[in-house]
């Protein structure tokens, strides 16, 4: 019996002792262990091997602190546990403060400190809070500074703000997103420069206008003009870093496939944002009917070569967002009506590159096809739900389908491939071919 006691104590001491021991060890080295099947809490293999590039000391100043609702509470805990394993796997090269830049400043200070925030890129956000009296507004900054060799950049911790002051879902996508924004400013430290990217132009692609919220968006982080490959030589290409076709309408010219294809043969990355088929719901709003058709646009075979096919068809989906539709005899009344030619596109969670994202709307959506292109990878990115029907073009579409109820067994499929990303080696189309008509100097 008294053995067994002292057995008992035993194992309580040591209990306590490794307890103990754990406790000096935590006061020493940080981590933190992820149990999410989706590993949500660990960083990114592209966030390390940024972290391992830094020469310099990286200091980051977060400006959300002190009095924060519950909601920005949330987000400014997940991002001192983000930078906290920043500055673990950086082996401390990364350093950050929390600090609230307006307490206890009113009047002139106050504007004065607002002011010169705004100026390095800090810009406060006002809240709407609940009090015993109604509503007092408050102002925060939801915004952090990345320093280092000489470069500043601003982050912004909140993403597309919810003008309703409902802050949860953009709380929880601005969490899930915090990672890619640090990275690339640490990056942009790191490189010493803004990447270069270049919308082109010259083949109907999408207007100045309907590209301005992407461009704006874009040149926070990245120097972002337009392209003409028409005019554009080898010393122009040379400096850019990403292409970005964007929804081209008028056919390519040998020319210029030649200046695409030397970009990509230097290294060069490429968004290809492609309709194969041409449909509209404003012209079919105008007749009630269009017929939807095969495009020319001359880079079927360019796509072929490096790894994809853009097939002829459509894709109707079950799982699809909704359209405006006149109602009520002439009442001016409008309904909203589920129509099965805009998908609500699925990330593919096993990519790193898209495991955050939600449900993307589409609109009149072709399938994607990979092509085996020896020294390629190829990634599968967004998906259609299971519940989709592919029509081959050229075909007739009519507003009165959105009145038809879909036979769910017609939906039954496997999910199609819409989006892809393709790396790696990629051969020439131009190999062992003449030089086009057009191209008047070297790109060897």
């Amino acid at each position: 019996m008294v053995e067994l006691r002292n057995n008992k104590w035993f194992r309580i001491f040591g209990f306590i002792l490794a307890l103990t021991v754990l406790n000096l060890v935590a006061q020493y080295f940080y981590f933190r262990l992820d149990f999410t099947k989706e590993k949500r809490y660990t960083l990114q293999s592209a966030t390390s091997a940024v972290l391992q590039k830094i020469t310099k000391p990286i200091v980051i100043t977060v400006y959300l602190d002190g009095d924060l609702p519950a909601s920005f509470k949330r987000l400014k805990n997940a991002t001192s546990d983000l930078l906290t394993d920043y500055a673990t796997n950086s082996g401390h090269d990364v350093k950050f403060q929390f600090v609230n830049p307006i307490d206890g400043l009113s009047g002139v200070d106050l504007d004065s400190t607002i002011n010169n925030l705004y100026r390095i890129g800090i810009e406060p956000t006002s809240l709407n809070i609940k009090n015993d009296d109604g509503f007092a507004q408050k102002t925060i900054f939801p915004m952090a500074l990345v320093e280092g060799d000489g470069y500043a950049y601003p982050v912004k911790l909140l993403q597309n703000l919810d003008a309703t002051g409902d802050y949860e879902q953009n709380i929880n996508n601005s969490i899930q997103n915090l990672e890619y924004h640090f990275t690339s400013a640490i990056q942009k430290i790191n490189t010493g420069k803004h990447p270069r990217i270049g919308f082109t132009e010259g083949n109907a692609e999408l207007s100045d206008q309907q590209l301005s919220d992407a461009i704006t968006s874009l040149s926070d982080s990245y120097e972002v003009g337009r392209v003409n490959l028409d005019v554009i030589d080898k010393g122009g290409l040379d400096k850019l870093d990403l292409l970005v076709i964007a929804k081209p309408q008028k056919e390519f010219t040998e020319a210029q496939k030649y200046k695409i294809n030397y970009f990509v043969m230097k290294g060069g990355s490429i968004l290809w944002s492609i309709d194969q088929v041409g449909a509209d719901l404003d012209s079919m709003g105008r007749s009630g009917e269009q017929l939807a058709f095969n495009k020319k646009l001359n880079i079927d075979d360019m796509l072929f070569m490096y790894g994809a096919r853009i097939n002829y068809n459509l894709i109707a989906d079950a799982n699809c967002a909704e359209i405006p539709l006149s109602t009520g005899g002439g009442q001016g009344q409008i309904q909203m009506a589920p129509w099965i030619y805009y998908p609500l596109l699925l990330a593919d969670t096993s990519s790193n590159l898209v495991k955050n994202i939600d449900g993307i709307r589409s609109e009149f959506v072709s399938t994607v096809d990979t092509i085996g292109v020896k020294e390629l990878r190829k990634t599968v990115l967004l998906r259609t739900s299971g519940f989709n029907k592919v029509y081959n073009t050229p075909k007739l579409l009519s507003l009165q389908m959105v009145a038809d109820q879909p036979d769910p067994r017609d939906f039954a499929s496997v999910p199609q491939t819409i989006g892809i990303l393709l790396e790696g080696k990629f051969p020439s189309v131009f190999l062992n071919r003449s030089v086009p008509s057009g191209i008047t100097e070297s790109y060897s």
